[in-house]
């Protein structure tokens, strides 16, 4: 303990060196713990997005762009899939439900996704949960909308509140269907996936918006279209096309079955996909990214560790009066090795628990940025085992680091503990 006071001494003593290395290790360490939490997370974020689905159909493409397009609403689907090869797909042996996902049209840049009742009713994500409305009920209506947490958030709307909707995808959108305003009736609870910015419509309200009016009249029954009964409105309708559709089965032996079946079907080009497979895909092939952003964390831990050890190295010439002087008081050769090693880590732990504090105010400033932007949830919890892992790597390697000017000091007052005062 006596060592420990007479180190932290010390380096107040030449407190703005010690800060700046200190510092720099905090830098590093927050870096280093920030890269890793995100990549954590938004990994956990991309598995968590959808659960509880067995199939995804659409045209064919890749694995990876028909999972991204429509699910996480990056990209486009270049081609749908019709509504005919749907409904048939749809009754097939063992198909428990089916969720029609109709995409390309938007709000202020978000997604407008039409689908039917089933989605509210089927849909889970993370694990296995279903979603759940924060205020208000599902779409009964043809102008209905239901909001994701984030949309209602950012835009500040409320139930009641009337949207329109524009054409096209993002921010290009290019003509917006005024004559058509929707209404909310309801805001879904927060989920942390790309549901929370989607605007969620009846699918037979996307041909209405586009100018079909065929699916109030191609119903077996013959319908009134009184809004205000909700037996009277079909909000599915019989649209041409859709962007693909989700599938879940009874049993997993359906899933291949059918599987094999769709990806053969003969009448149209189609593609299905397992989203568990292909997310795992999807990060086989970011694992060289991942691998990356590591190796320049630790690229920049090792940086400041080597510039703690230029410090301490170059401090070493104008501290041999001082140590000559501890010599003289009584201190060995082994005291004064161990002194600069508790420098060293004194450095080091303090520049780990600065860095922790500094890693902690990035999360939860740039938390709520990386939800809205890149759909990532962040988890700021307690340090992981992982984490304190790393710290403890790292003070490791402060310790080993500092092990060199130790030595140096050691031999230093050996040598001027046998020389001649005069």
């Amino acid at each position: 303990m006596l060592l420990l006071k007479l180190a932290a001494k010390s380096l107040f003593n030449r407190k703005a060196s010690a800060l700046l290395t200190l510092f720099t290790i905090a830098i590093s360490v927050m870096l280093l713990m920030s890269i890793e939490r995100v990549r954590i997370d938004a990994k956990s974020s991309f598995s968590n997005t959808i659960s509880g689905t067995d199939l995804i159909v659409g045209a064919r493409t890749g694995d990876i762009q028909l999972l991204l397009s429509s699910v996480f609403r990056i990209g486009h689907a270049n081609n749908g899939v019709s509504w005919q090869s749907y409904q048939y797909i749809a009754k097939q042996r063992g198909v428990s439900w089916s969720i029609p996902l109709s995409l390309g049209d938007s709000h202020k840049g978000l997604a407008v996704l039409g689908t039917n009742k089933d989605y509210f009713t089927y849909y889970r994500f993370g694990k296995k949960q279903l979603l759940s409305f924060a205020n208000g009920h599902e779409f009964n209506h043809l102008f209905d909308v239901v909001l994701g947490a984030d949309v209602a958030k950012s835009l500040g709307y409320q139930l009641g509140d009337k949207v329109v909707i524009a054409h096209g995808m993002g921010n290009t959108s290019f003509h917006n269907h005024d004559d058509n305003p929707f209404t909310v009736v309801g805001i879904l609870q927060a989920t942390g996936t790309p549901v929370d910015k989607t605007l969620h419509i009846p699918l037979a309200a996307i041909d209405e918006i586009h100018g079909g009016h065929n699916h109030q009249h191609e119903k077996a029954n013959d319908h009134d279209h009184d809004h205000d009964q909700h037996d009277a409105v079909d909000l599915i309708g019989t649209p041409k096309q859709i962007t693909a559709f989700l599938l879940g089965f009874d049993s997993p032996l359906y899933t291949l079955q059918v599987r094999r079946n769709i990806n053969q079907y003969k009448d149209e080009a189609l593609l299905a996909i397992m989203p568990g497979v292909t997310l795992r895909e999807l990060w086989e092939m970011l694992s060289i990214v991942e691998k990356i952003l590591l190796l320049f964390s630790i690229v920049v831990v090792i940086i400041s560790l080597l510039g703690m050890l230029t410090s301490l190295l170059s401090s070493l010439n104008q501290r041999r009066r001082e140590l000559a002087i501890l010599r003289s008081v009584g201190a060995r050769p082994w005291h004064i090795f161990t002194l600069i090693s508790a420098e060293s880590l004194l450095i080091t732990g303090l520049g780990c628990l600065v860095g922790v504090a500094l890693f902690y105010g990035l999360m939860l400033f740039g938390a709520g940025y990386l939800q809205s932007h890149a759909g990532i949830s962040l988890n700021i919890a307690l340090l992981s085992a992982y984490e304190l892992m790393l710290l403890a790597a790292i003070m490791f390697a402060g310790f080993i680091v500092g092990l060199i000017p130790a030595t140096r000091a050691y031999f230093y007052s050996l040598a001027d503990g046998m020389s001649i005062k005069i």
